[in-house]
């Protein structure tokens, strides 16, 4: 296909586009990310195409992916013609018809209102302001209204991976061209192969897998191993317990990862591409498929790509609900129908992957990176993130957080600024640690909260960048929650190699004795020998990692352990059996919060105040939690 014919052709989808990103008139948009539907969005989304009827408005109804404000889903946009676009959270069916009925009367509802977008400043595509485009609809909007970018969730944050997420239609072609999606493959297919994969090396992007290892070289070793066919893989097995950004990628963005592992197909000299999906992810899976069909029929995928010799191919293939699929070995294993079991290395995937086949596979978020770095060059992308850590990451945040969601940070930003500035903060309780890196990751205390996001830095300190970040307030026991990541270390093992199948159990064992009141001193000698057994002995990541929630809470944690095994107290109020509970009758307000939550109505309210009844009490330290003001507390069961 001639150049002019290309170009002319990408212009048609460019304006058709943005056409359907700002249409004339009032344009509705719901999100419709898994997040938003499990809280309650497709029956938003079914009431307003209702009320659009019955009240007779005009306004075209869409549908987007998640923004990252996880919290405040059902997330509604409403972009009104030379207006801008409002974000309203937590509108459910209830709130539908008093939004509709305002803007059918030219206001703009002030109700769950969180902020105004006066200019979308699209990664690829150039800045549109939003209120300039038409002057068509006169409109009143309620004074005082905040920006998206005043919110403390938007302000630090810096999206690249998840540049589109939230407002695109993620199965629109036209849309995603729009944001100037595909301008990276044109560019990529006319550079020689060698440079492209020179450029990702340059840029120092990094596998966000977890390993860190880095990407060009990656390509490189594939594209000079010997053999005509060769495999492109996408990780999307994302297994880790709190861990859900690729998934939001997937669902928000596809074309990103379809264009990443084009370009990739590319350059490495692959024809096949794989995107390996969590089985847990129906939704990912029914808008990657789409979003393949569609750009298939575009010329953007198949035979010939944009009528070049060029051609590539993407299959979507479900996991087998492993965490150990996660592990590249394991998941060639797995997509060959075989058990999915980790086998040694050499030979790597570079040189011997699928079907015995050279293989690249990097995950959603690497791929996703490579369009922006083709289009921008290697210069940009490097000019963000610390020396040896470049670009941004994308974490879900989770757990005893304000706001939880996903969040992209650049590389180098202090983990306290995502945790209390952008999510707001623990809360009441206060903060005691934070977990990155899932099963094999870490703990990090509260003294190492601000240390900059890098994979040299958390390394250092026991912890990884890979997963999610779950944030612990003071509430949470630290022995619980190490013997909670073992436990699914235990039920995750693919029981290949005896350290990992039999060294899990046994550390498994010794946590539960502990947590239940029958440790003892020497146990916490066994627990770090083991681990390290575990973590040089082990044939795969889940074993060789698997530790590492044990070793830092020892490090950082110890005095919890030393507390249940030598006192047989738990301080945190969790481990059953080692507490009993105590209200400090002078510091309570008398809310009656705990009486509402006490699992076996063992609170009662006296002339006195509340009362707890030691004998109905069972431990459950449900109290301990809800009370606003701590004056629930755990003591020892001997004071």
């Amino acid at each position: 296909m001639e150049q002019d014919t290309i170009s002319a052709k990408y212009n048609e989808l460019k304006e058709k586009g943005l056409l359907s990103l700002y249409p004339k008139g009032i344009k509705i948009t719901v999100g419709m990310s898994t997040c938003g539907i499990v809280a309650g969005a497709d029956k938003t989304y079914e009431t307003f195409g209702q009320g659009l009827s019955d009240l007779n408005l005009e306004a075209r109804l869409t549908k987007t992916g998640c923004l990252g404000l996880c919290e405040e889903e059902p997330l509604v946009y409403i972009l009104v013609e030379g207006k801008g676009r409002y974000i309203y959270g937590r509108i459910g069916p209830g709130d539908v018809y008093a939004l509709l009925s305002g803007l059918k009367n030219k206001k703009i509802p002030k109700q769950n209102l969180l902020c105004k977008v006066r200019e979308d400043k699209p990664l690829l595509g150039g800045a549109v302001n939003i209120e300039e485009l038409k002057q068509g609809i006169e409109l009143f909007e309620p004074p005082g209204l905040q920006d998206i970018k005043a919110l403390p969730f938007f302000a630090r944050q810096m999206k690249i991976a998840t540049r589109n997420s939230g407002l695109i239609d993620p199965i629109s072609l036209e849309e995603y061209v729009a944001m100037g999606g595909y301008e990276a493959l044109k560019k990529a297919l006319l550079m020689d192969p060698e440079d492209i994969i020179e450029t990702v090396m340059l840029s120092g992007l990094r596998g966000r897998g977890g390993a860190g290892f880095p990407t060009g070289a990656k390509w490189h070793l594939t594209r000079q191993s010997e053999g005509k066919e060769k495999y492109v893989i996408c990780n999307a097995d994302e297994g880790n317990p709190g861990a859900y950004m690729d998934r939001s990628i997937l669902e928000g963005d596809p074309f990103s990862v379809l264009e990443g592992m084009t370009i990739g197909g590319y350059a490495m000299g692959a024809q096949k591409g794989i995107i390996y999906l969590r089985e847990e992810y129906p939704l990912a899976a029914s808008i990657l498929n789409e979003a393949i069909k569609r750009a298939m029929d575009q010329g953007f995928l198949g035979e010939h790509i944009l009528g070049g010799d060029f051609s590539f191919h993407i299959e979507v293939i479900k996991g087998h609900r492993a965490y150990v699929c996660g592990e590249e070995t394991a998941l060639i294993a797995s997509i060959e129908g075989k058990m999915g079991e980790p086998r040694p290395r050499p030979p790597f995937p570079t040189e011997k992957g699928l079907h015995g086949r050279p293989t690249c596979i990097n995950n959603v978020q690497t791929w996703a990176y490579v369009p922006p770095i083709i289009a921008l060059g290697h210069e940009w992308f490097r000019s963000i993130g610390t020396e040896y850590s470049k670009g941004t990451k994308v974490f879900s945040v989770v757990g005893d957080v304000q706001k939880s969601g996903v969040v992209e940070i650049p590389m180098g930003t202090p983990i306290g600024d995502i945790v209390n500035g952008i999510c707001g903060g623990p809360g009441p309780w206060g903060l005691k640690a934070v977990e990155m890196g899932g099963p094999g990751g870490g703990f990090l205390p509260v003294s190492l909260v601000n240390m900059p996001v890098s994979y040299e830095g958390l390394l250092e300190v026991g912890a990884a960048l890979g997963a999610g970040l779950v944030v612990l307030g003071q509430n949470r026991c630290m022995v619980d929650m190490a013997l909670h990541f073992m436990e699914f270390a235990v039920k995750e093992s693919c029981g290949k190699c005896l350290p990992c199948r039999e060294g899990t159990l046994e550390i498994l064992r010794i946590l539960r004795d502990i947590a239940e009141g029958r440790g003892v001193l020497a146990d916490l000698r066994v627990l770090e020998d083991l681990s390290t057994a575990l973590k040089y002995a082990s044939l795969c990541g889940l074993g060789q990692t698997a530790p590492n929630p044990i070793m830092s809470a020892l490090k950082y944690f110890k005095e919890e352990f030393l507390a249940h095994i030598s006192h047989k107290f738990c301080p945190a109020g969790v481990c059953k059996g080692l507490f009993r509970v105590k209200i400090d009758r002078y510091n309570c307000n008398n809310c009656g919060e705990c009486m509402i939550v006490c699992s076996n109505q063992a609170i009662s309210k006296t002339n006195n105040g509340y009362d707890i009844d030691v004998i109905k009490c069972n431990g459950c330290g449900n109290c301990i939690y809800i009370c606003p003001i701590k004056a629930i507390k755990p003591i020892r069961n001997e004071d």
